[in-house]
């Protein structure tokens, strides 16, 4: 019993390393400005959503899992929408030129969010208290980061707009 508990420490200590590696180097990276193109910010959730739709066609889930991956997907929403409102947004004044740069609090949020996925984890287990294979968390986990990418690009997207034609009229 006990050298179960040590493994599960060290699960733990092993994941807050990695956890802490990514934090550092995105941290390091927060700084630099990035163009942000509005045209292509469809892109990336659109690859996400077909590959999801994949997995929901090939993989299909069933009975209640249908109802946990809606509200996984709205969760996702609330969430992305949220993120995107911490990125970081500029405008050059001359050449209404957009740039973006990431915010320490939208990094913060996404280590906060795999927080709550592990202690959700260590909470639900395997999921068979609430009746749910492997195959329907994963689709509940998929069904959460397409809302989580969709709605940040689309929030994004919204207030980069709005700064342009602001810009445009002064």
């Amino acid at each position: 019993m006990q050298a179960h508990e040590a493994q599960g420490w060290i699960s733990y200590a092993i994941t807050a390393v990695i956890i802490g590696i990514v934090f550092a180097v995105r941290w390091r990276r927060m700084s630099i400005v990035k163009p942000l193109k509005l045209e292509r910010l469809w892109i990336f959730p659109a690859l996400y959503a077909a590959v999801a739709l994949y997995m929901f066609v090939t993989y299909p889930p069933h009975g209640f899992a249908w109802l946990f991956c809606a509200l996984a997907l709205v969760m996702g929403a609330a969430l992305g929408w949220q993120r995107g409102k911490l990125m970081r947004i500029t405008i050059d004044p001359d050449s209404h030129a957009l740039n973006t740069t990431s915010s320490p609090a939208a990094v913060l949020f996404i280590v906060a969010i795999v927080a709550v996925r592990t202690g959700a984890r260590a909470v639900i287990g395997d999921g068979h208290a609430l009746h749910l294979d492997a195959f329907a968390i994963t689709d509940m986990l998929v069904a959460l980061a397409l809302g989580l990418f969709t709605t940040q690009r689309i929030e994004m997207y919204l207030r980069a707009k709005r700064m342009l034609e602001t810009a445009r009229f002064r």
